[in-house]
């Protein structure tokens, strides 16, 4: 296959570059509501909405921290402390995947693009980029705070491929929501959902990206 031939790479960060357990968060971080799995999920359920209401908002940037954690103390009956520190605590507890940073390392060695697409706010993003410099490896990525759009809209998708300068056909997604992945196939995006570093290895091998 020739270089030309090959599709350039974009991950999702949350889930795929970086761990993402909530359940375990909120154990640690509210464990007088979230006693075992089975109430950190029911709380999850509340705090996050499956990222849908208050909290894809927030990743949209068109709600505020503070805000944020007003709204969450009012639908779900937290104290703001507690609202506060688990809004304080999700991006501290985003560490990287060590097998996918592996296959980041390889394809930037290889000399392949790379781009990023992720539900983010703003103030999330601003420390990952302070905190992992491997992030550099990466020529652009969007994060969704920034630009006042969310995965699964299309107009995500039409966005990124505009500003990372290829069609939609040329870029490779690798995301570990569904509805994220078939968003990306109905704008003309060669997608895959995500499970596990190996997984994506596989693909990025069976493309010629990675010997």
């Amino acid at each position: 296959m020739s270089t030309t031939a090959l599709p350039t790479v974009v991950f999702d960060f949350a889930g795929v570059v970086f761990r993402w357990q909530p359940l375990a968060l909120l154990q640690r971080v509210i464990p007088q509501h979230a006693v075992d799995e089975a109430s950190a999920r029911l709380w999850a359920q509340q705090i996050f909405q499956g990222y849908e209401g208050d909290w894809a908002e927030f990743d949209r940037g068109t709600v505020q921290p503070a805000d944020l954690v007003q709204r969450i103390a009012r639908r779900t009956g937290l104290a703001l402390a507690d609202a506060q520190a688990v809004v304080d605590a999700v991006p501290l507890d985003f560490a990287p995947i060590a097998g996918t940073v592996a296959l980041i390392e390889q394809l930037h060695a290889a000399g392949h693009p790379l781009f990023f697409l992720s539900n983010m706010p703003a103030p999330y993003a601003d420390h990952l980029e302070a905190a992992y410099p491997f992030l550099q490896r990466f020529t652009d990525g969007i994060y969704s705070g920034r630009v006042q759009q969310i995965k699964p809209e299309r107009a995500m998708f039409d966005l990124a491929a505009q500003r990372f300068g290829r069609s939609p056909g040329e870029l490779l997604f690798f995301d570990d929501v569904q509805a994220n992945v078939d968003a990306a196939r109905a704008a003309g995006w060669q997608a895959r959902w995500f499970q596990h570093p190996e997984g994506a290895a596989a693909v990025l091998r069976a493309l010629g990206l990675l010997g």
